[in-house]
């Protein structure tokens, strides 16, 4: 297990590795993911969040959640979305739909209407396709940044590989490439800061085989679950 020690940045005082990727995921959220072509309007949408629906719903099932707050929601696009189809083939009206129409707070640093981190508690906290764009410095704090505002569970995912998408720097959108070993030490230490809250992180590797998986009519990606309650 990953040794948890009194973080050395905050938000407050975040890195300057910290402050330098702020102002690059401002840049690619005002001008678009120009190495990709990608206009200002597609660049961090939201689309991620739909492959986690069903999981997000199962803990506001099981929680009673009536209130949400997404961390790193991007655009928030996702929200207004209909007629998303979900990862199991399904066709929903809308996410808000789905979960049963939830309240839910954006907060995205790296788009000016969500850059205020919204006060208080929520009853869940989601997070996905985030944690790895950030520096590992800054993680301690922004992981105890998320149990804090949880009343009930928190929800992210992490890819602990390379992405295919470059910063307008020219380096890996993926800043911190862990193992899940790593992940899981780090976040169970600090969610043991915050008992009574309830979490569900999903870790996907890429595996050995993923050159032939199509051949092989296997998937690329290799998903993890790990899940417990802070006591």
């Amino acid at each position: 297990m990953t040794a948890i020690s009194s973080p050395v940045y905050s938000r407050h005082s975040p890195s300057q590795r910290y402050q330098e990727l702020l102002r690059l995921y401002k840049e690619m959220h005002d001008d678009g993911a120009r190495l990709k072509g990608k206009a200002a309007e597609d660049t961090f949408p939201g689309k991620s969040m739909p492959r986690h629906a069903e999981a997000i719903r199962e803990l506001i099932d099981m929680t009673a959640a009536t209130s949400l707050l997404d961390y790193g929601c991007g655009k928030g696009q996702q929200y207004r979305w209909r007629d998303i189809k979900l990862s199991d083939g399904q066709v929903v009206d809308s996410l808000l739909s789905y979960w049963g129409h939830p309240e839910v707070a954006k907060y995205d640093p790296g788009y000016e209407p969500y850059s205020h981190l919204p006060e208080g508690k929520f009853d869940g906290v989601v997070c996905t396709d985030v944690l790895e764009h950030c520096p590992e410095e800054d993680l301690p704090w922004i992981l105890d940044e998320l149990f804090a505002h949880a009343r009930r569970f928190v929800y992210a995912n992490v890819a602990c590989f390379p992405a295919k998408k470059r910063l307008p720097s020219g380096e890996n959108a993926h800043v911190t490439v862990r193992p899940p070993a790593w992940w899981e030490g780090l976040i169970i230490g600090i969610a043991h800061r915050h008992p009574g809250v309830r979490y569900r992180i999903l870790l996907a590797t890429k595996p050995f085989y993923r050159r032939f998986a199509k051949r092989l009519g296997l998937p690329k990606t290799s998903k993890r679950i790990f899940e417990g309650i802070a006591r």
